[in-house]
């Protein structure tokens, strides 16, 4: 019997911990009930809680975490970004999850070949390779959050990769991990002679395997079949029959092995031509049929992608903004086809436009084919095709989950299979199913929300999975398979489509590879015939803000607490089990008792207090979830007693404000007594005896802002042109940093920038006492944060004169916060904003000769101001770096005082990337702290930079 088939010892789990914790501290080995049932959830509708969660460095310790787990007969699944749909990343046992360590990166043959580590995220290893006009194959949907580990262990492949395009295709070389902990690198000569001595028995049965399949006339002409089309069911049998050399062998079966046969641990990619010239139409037909012919005559045509999608589909987005009107008017049984054409010149882009359009005039279209170049509408167009999967799961009833299956028909056949699925839908009573996908190679997603916890829903699903399967896979030829792996809900079917020959032929292989079967057991090859009905991942109803979520994995990469503590779909996992646990109510006893106190009680610092309710995961979640607002509607619940004490300091603001900038003059006065060291010693004390409620002092706060500059008087300079300028309360507390060359506070700047201008300056009465609600708010103080807002608002009404003058406020964040929240009649400017479009148009600029850094503050992206900001900046200096994978900084108000790991975390790898910058700048006063102390650069305003780099116009002021 298998040492997976054997149950471990209870305290197998605890054995293997203590052992790992002499190489690796105890941090990066994780069993407590909240991680583990957060970091071991993916974007699968299944649930398994591993046992322990192991976070190795680098190949050395994982190969020793592959040791103890052989040791012990522990079975262990290795889990890089978790967005996969077909559970092959969940596991009971040990979950390797790939963070720190596994982001290494290098750039060959001018860009021709990329190594990577498993844990880099597939859109940087692009954005690295677009100086070399270049990029990876694969182009997985999910290619902005999924990472190389899972891209070619699933052998993702996408839009416009095709089968010519993936994985296995264009992978070069790899270094592998094996079960038995052996480390075999196939670009090295050496290790793969080494490797041939002391695994000859895999090596030479390889060899076998693939002699045998070659011999046999059957088989090798299914195998090549089944790989014309796109194919991810079962092993990447191909290999046997493409490769007589049992290293090259491997190498193309770990392709797609899905952690079954190994560990990935770095992968060398051939890379593709990434065209620069890119051209989109949504061609809308009056029906299916009419749409799969226009399909079959578009395959040998030069289009990049053709993606399909029925009426159902496009009705899932069409109420979404910016979606185009004619959408809601199409009839019903209508699709489109979203062709995307590509060249490396514009004439040859225009020559292959000129081929298809003569492909559509013998094709009936509901409207003309129209394709576009501008970026914005072609954008666009992929948004609607990417949102499809989400966006069903945004309209299920809650409680339900969304099933996306993903099968390939040959071509020729397309609308044969699309009829025949549809029926099946209907028959087995999915109506609402939609219909989706890469149509030129045939393959269709289908997507449908599912409830399991009715009577009969779980054998309604299984009826249609039988039928589905044998649709596919028998009477069409097709893959039950194509792009999203085996895993766990299509393992009970890869015989049925492969047949008992082809089937024994995979299971000889996972004995040569992993004879104890611990790597990932039940994944791809299963003899559980009911495996896709079991450990169904529970959605229970937790929160209206976050009840469409379907854990698709698409926010974590923006998070700023991810390699911390917790992401927003972690969060929400969490804030889920712990619903589903108080809806049980009294009959919740015992460990679940036990269990439901301790989640909540970690949840207060890795789900709230590590929060920087950003919103940046909203960005990127199809649907828009901010997962910040249940995080602040969580707070808004605890902190309730405390509403008499914001209510005071709201009342008290200006006193308030003049209390923090006395702390920093008396933080100033403990650093020029007791030095950097001695103040960090003293306050760090002083921050342990309070429980954390008095702030950690830093080396780069600054100095106290004086509010005085707001009275100066402007210079007369014979203009008419009037703006009103609020400074923020935090500009209004920090001033310059301590040694900065820039000793200005940015209400100093601001001000000589507008008089530069040709401005006239209005500043609101009580500007000290003025607060636009946000620090109330993020700290759930609703009421009092409307109240501010409130206040605000009938300030700046009387200062515009009812918003005849535009406002300019001088920090990012307070102006994405007043946005809905003030008059209509008022126009509130942010820094980048105004001064982008409209002080630059005013001054003359005269680019300094530095490299400066610039920081996106998370409020920027929010409203679409990183290109400008970015723009900005190369106006006004010789060289600007944008650091890769650095986000929201995590600073957060306060938190960079409070809770300051979390600002570190996101920082991380910082200084690094502008390193030789002569400064950094960004538009928020307290992001810019946090910024100078983890980059090593002073961080400024940029509004400095243009200041910097600007003089005054003569004609300046006398033109509108």
């Amino acid at each position: 019997m298998s040492a997976a088939t054997t149950a471990p010892a209870a305290d197998a789990w605890q054995a293997l911990k203590q052992e790992l914790l002499a190489i690796m501290p105890a941090e990066r080995l994780i069993d407590d009930p909240l991680r583990t049932l957060t970091y071991g959830t993916d974007a699968s509708f299944y649930r398994l809680i591993p046992k322990l969660v192991v976070r190795p460095a680098d190949e050395d310790e994982l190969m020793a975490v592959l040791a103890g787990c052989r040791q012990r007969g522990l079975p262990v699944t290795f889990r890089a970004a978790g967005t996969s749909l077909s559970g092959q990343a969940v596991t009971d046992s040990v979950l390797i999850q790939l963070r720190e360590g596994w982001r290494g990166h290098e750039i060959l043959d001018n860009g021709r070949g990329i190594r990577l580590q498993p844990g880099v995220i597939g859109a940087r290893a692009n954005q690295l390779l677009a100086p070399f006009g270049r990029k990876i194959g694969p182009d997985p949907a999910s290619i902005n959050s999924c990472m190389v580990g899972g891209i070619a262990a699933n052998n993702a492949s996408g839009m416009c990769c095709g089968t010519a395009q993936n994985s296995y295709r264009t992978v070069r070389d790899m270094r592998v991990i094996l079960a038995d902990g052996t480390r075999l690198d196939t670009a090295d000569p050496a290790s793969c002679a080494a490797f041939r001595r002391s695994h000859a028995e895999l090596v030479e049965g390889l060899e076998r395997l693939s002699a045998e399949t070659r011999a046999n006339s059957a088989l090798a002409e299914k195998i090549r079949h089944k790989y014309r089309l796109k194919n991810t069911t079962g092993y990447a049998l191909n290999s046997l029959v493409d490769f007589d050399d049992g290293i090259e062998i491997l190498k193309h079966l770990m392709i797609g092995s899905e952690g079954t046969l190994g560990f990935i641990s770095t992968i060398t990619y051939d890379t593709v031509i990434d065209e620069p010239h890119k051209a989109a139409a949504l061609v809308f037909l009056p029906d299916m049929a009419t749409t799969c012919r226009a399909t079959i005559a578009l395959k040998p045509a030069p289009v990049s992608a053709v993606e399909l999608m029925d009426r159902a589909a496009l009705r899932s987005v069409e109420n979404k903004p910016g979606m185009p009107e004619g959408l809601k008017r199409l009839p019903e049984g209508a699709a489109a086809l979203l062709i995307d054409v590509r060249g490396n010149g514009e004439a040859e882009l225009q020559a292959r436009l000129e081929a298809v359009q003569a492909i559509f005039e013998g094709i009936h279209t509901l409207e003309p084919v129209t394709f576009t170049q501008e970026k914005s509408l072609y954008e666009l167009y992929w948004k609607i095709r990417k949102g499809l999967f989400p966006a069903v799961g945004a309209v299920r009833d809650t409680g339900t989950t969304v099933i996306i299956e993903d099968v390939a028909f040959p071509i020729e056949r397309l609308d044969e299979g699309v009829l025949a699925l549809t029926e099946a839908f209907h028959r087995h009573g999915y109506p609402e199913a939609i219909l989706f996908g890469h149509a030129l190679e045939g393959n269709l997603h289908f997507v449908f929300p599912q409830g399991f916890e009715k009577p009969g829903e779980v054998e309604r699903y299984q009826a249609l999975m039988d039928e589905v399967a044998q649709l596919v896979g028998v009477e069409y030829g097709g893959s039950l398979k194509a792009e999203h792996g085996t895993g766990r809900n299509m393992a009970p079917y890869v015989e049925l489509e492969w047949g008992p020959e082809a089937y024994a032929l995979m299971w000889r292989i996972k004995a040569l590879f992993d004879p104890e079967n611990l790597l990932n057991p039940d994944v791809i090859l299963s003899r559980n015939p009911t495996l896709h009905l079991e450990n169904l991942k529970p959605l229970p109803a937790a929160d209206p803000i976050v009840d469409k979520c379907i854990e698709c994995g698409f926010c974590e990469h923006v998070c700023p607490s991810r390699d911390l503590t917790l992401t927003p779909r972690q969060r929400i996992v969490a804030a889920r089990e712990m619903a589903r646990l108080e809806a049980l109510g009294a009959s919740l006893a015992g460990e679940e008792a036990e269990r439901l106190e301790r989640l909540r009680r970690d949840y207060r610092y890795a789900g709230d207090e590590t929060c920087a309710v950003d919103g940046l995961c909203a960005t990127q979640c199809p649907v828009g979830i901010n997962t910040g607002e249940l995080i602040r509607e969580m707070r808004r619940e605890r902190l309730a007693p405390h509403a008499d004490m914001a209510r005071r300091v709201g009342r008290h603001f200006s006193g308030t404000t003049r209390l923090a900038r006395g702390m920093l003059n008396l933080a100033g006065a403990g650093r020029a007594v007791l030095g950097e060291k001695g103040l960090s010693k003293v306050s760090g004390a002083i921050t342990q005896v309070s429980g954390g409620k008095v702030p950690q002092w830093i080396p780069t706060l600054p100095k106290a802002a004086s509010i005085r500059v707001l009275k100066r008087k402007p210079a007369a300079n014979g203009v008419h042109d009037k703006v009103v300028y609020f400074p923020s309360c935090a500009t209004r507390v920090f001033g310059a940093g301590h040694g900065d060359s820039e000793n200005r506070s940015i209400m100093e700047i601001t001000l000589s920038l507008l008089e530069k201008a040709g401005f006239e300056v209005i500043v609101p009465e009580m500007p000290g006492h003025l607060c636009c609600g946000m620090a109330f708010q993020s700290k759930g103080q609703f009421e009092e944060a409307t109240h501010k807002a409130r206040e605000l608002n009938r300030e700046l009404l009387v200062a515009s004169q009812n918003g005849r003058y535009p406002i300019l406020s001088d920090t990012s964040p307070c102006v994405l916060h007043m946005q809905g929240r003030l008059d209509e009649r008022l126009t509130v400017q942010e820094p980048v904003a105004f001064a982008h479009d409209h002080l630059l148009p005013r001054l003359d600029i005269t680019p300094l000769d530095e490299r400066v850094a610039v920081h996106v503050t998370c409020s920027s992206t929010h409203m679409g101001l990183g290109e400008r900001m970015v723009a900005l900046a190369r106006a006004c200096a010789r060289e600007v770096v944008v650091p890769a994978e650095i986000t929201c900084c995590g600073f957060a108000g306060d938190k960079g005082l409070i809770t300051p790991e979390l600002n570190a975390s996101a920082l991380k790898g910082l200084a690094e990337q502008v390193r030789g910058c002569d400064a950094g700048y960004s538009n928020s006063r307290t992001c810019e702290i946090g910024l100078s102390l983890h980059g090593g650069i002073p961080y400024r305003s940029i509004l400095s930079l243009l200041d910097r780099a600007s003089r005054k116009r003569k004609e300046a002021g006398e033109t509108a």
